[in-house]
This record gives structure tokens, sequence and C-alpha cells, in this order.
């Protein structure tokens, strides 16, 4: 059995979700496919995949192996691409992680260009605003915006994102124009459920001194568009990046609250696990990326 193979077709199954999918990815028969599982199995004596008619998972012992499978995987196609002429030209898949507002609002304007400037790579970019396990999940880097940057991966600075606060006219006129922190104990709020600190809105006076503020929510979302949407509605107050309201508050359809205050600042990164060779299509990405946005900090005066 060719072990490296197997490996290569054991990940692919669990990546696929299927061996008829495996399969096709491979350019290989289904028979194939199953015949390196059943061999895998018989020689590491042990239940991979956990298979009927309807229905695939993972056993404990397969999820042991995929990890390390592919993290073996990726190492040998790095080690082939350093010696390989190859690798002075980017090429081959590019799997890319990145939230999902920013990833439309600013990323997506961008993939046709860096397409016709790099024709052999091939995107795949996955929209999520949770933050991932890139190695774990499968991804060559990922775009964060973060305050705490990245402990586990290396990270480059793309772009600063401003926060504010802001609700739309209709709203202020009906409930009043807050004057000081305290003063949104008082109003309605609407919550962003990745939030590290929660409904604890923290802001920053002119002269840099911290305050802090426990809002009391009647909304939450995971998803900048729904809270901006809610605040458009006359829903409430929001905290949210200018690069997402900017627009809406240069066309006064949202309003600045609280102006003489701001929200701490976060960072717009490129993201990239540190432990592996930086490859060419993942570096070219990120000298893309680095040019095209330039450390936009997309101000509301822009």
């Amino acid at each position: 059995m060719d072990r490296l193979r197997a490996l290569e077709v054991f990940v692919e199954v669990v990546r696929r979700d299927g061996f008829a999918r495996a399969a096709e990815a491979l350019d290989t028969s289904p028979a194939n496919v199953t015949r390196y599982i059943s061999d895998l199995e018989s020689h590491l004596q042990t239940r991979l995949l956990n298979r009927s008619s309807r229905k695939m998972s993972l056993t404990s012992s397969g999820e042991a192996l995929f990890v390390r499978a592919k993290a073996i995987l990726d190492d040998v196609a790095e080690a082939e691409a350093i010696v390989s002429s190859a690798a002075l030209q980017p090429h081959g898949v590019l799997r890319i992680n990145a939230p999902l507002s920013f990833g439309v609002l600013h990323l997506a304007p961008l993939w046709a260009r860096f397409m016709r400037l790099y024709p052999e790579v091939q995107l795949d970019v996955s929209l999520i605003d949770r933050v991932v396990d890139i190695v774990e999940e499968g991804y060559d880097m990922a775009v964060r915006i973060s305050r705490a940057g990245s402990s586990s991966n290396v990270a480059r600075k793309l772009a600063t994102s401003r926060n504010v606060l802001c609700a739309s006219p209709d709203y202020l006129q009906q409930n009043g124009m807050p004057q000081s922190p305290p003063d949104l104990l008082h109003h309605r709020c609407i919550g962003y459920s990745y939030a590290a600190t929660a409904d604890e809105w923290q802001m920053l006076d002119a002269a840099g001194q911290p305050h802090a503020v426990k809002v009391s929510c009647v909304m939450h979302t995971n998803n900048g568009d729904t809270a901006r949407a809610a605040a458009l509605g006359g829903m409430g107050v929001i905290w949210q990046p200018t690069f997402l309201v900017g627009a809406d508050l240069r066309a006064g359809r949202l309003q600045r609250v609280l102006p003489e205050y701001h929200m701490p600042d976060m960072e717009v990164l490129a993201v990239y696990p540190s432990r592996r060779h930086l490859s060419a299509k993942v570096r070219v990405m990120i000298d893309f990326l680095v040019r095209e946005l330039a450390g936009t900090p997309w101000d509301i005066t822009d």
C-alpha cells in the first residue's frame, strides 16, 4: 500500500464529505477510494470512518489521523514546492477565510484584479465571521479584524478598522441624543454576538481615558450587516466599523452618537500559520492586499 497516497485519499474523503466527491477530486474511481480507505484501516487496525448509505462521520481515531495526515501532506507539498522551479511562480488553490461583511464589501472587488495578475492561482474564499483554526480547517491564510492580533499565527497588518457609535436620525429624534456614556443605559442597543467584551461597550474620551458601559441590548446578531439594517430601521444604537457604516454616516442615514468619544481601533490582519514555509501563492496574496488596502482607515469623511 502506498501510505502517502492512502493518507491523501483519506484527507480528501473527509474534506469532500464523501467517497464519490473525493474520487472526482482525485480523478480516480470510487472503488479505488474505497480500497485505499479499507487498506488504510486494515494497516492501522482501526476504523477511521463511520459510514452508512446516508451519512459519514469520523471516529475518534479518524479525527486524530485527519489532523496529522493533513499536516504531513501540507509539509510534503511545501517541501516539493521549495525544491521545484515552479515554487517561484504562484500556483494552485489558495484557501482564504475572511469576515462576511468585510469580505463582501472590501475584498470581493479585489479578486478579479488578483486573478488577472496571477492566473495560475485558483481562489477558494470562505466568508465566516467566527474565528477559525486555520490549520485544522485547512485554510492557507485568513483575513481577521482584531484588537489582540494572533497569538498562534503570523500576522501582517493590512489596514486599520475604526469603530463608531451610531443610530438613525429618527431614533435619536424620538429618544434623544446621549450626552455621556452612562446615558446609553437608557437607550435601546443592538449587540454584536462575537464582541470580545459582550454587552460592555468600551470607549475612550478625548484625553484617552477609558469608559465602559454595560448596555441593555434589545437584539443581538453575529453579523454586522444585520446590526446596520436594524439601526437604519430605527431599532437603536449600534457600534460598528466605519468600513461598514461610513457611507451611511456620510449620507445622513445614520448619525454619530457620542462623537467626542471613540471606540478602540482594531487591526485588519493577514494571518497565516507560522510553522509552515510561506508559499508563493500566500506571499503574493498578502503583498497584494497590503498594496490594495494600504492601511485604509475608512474615515467617515472619506
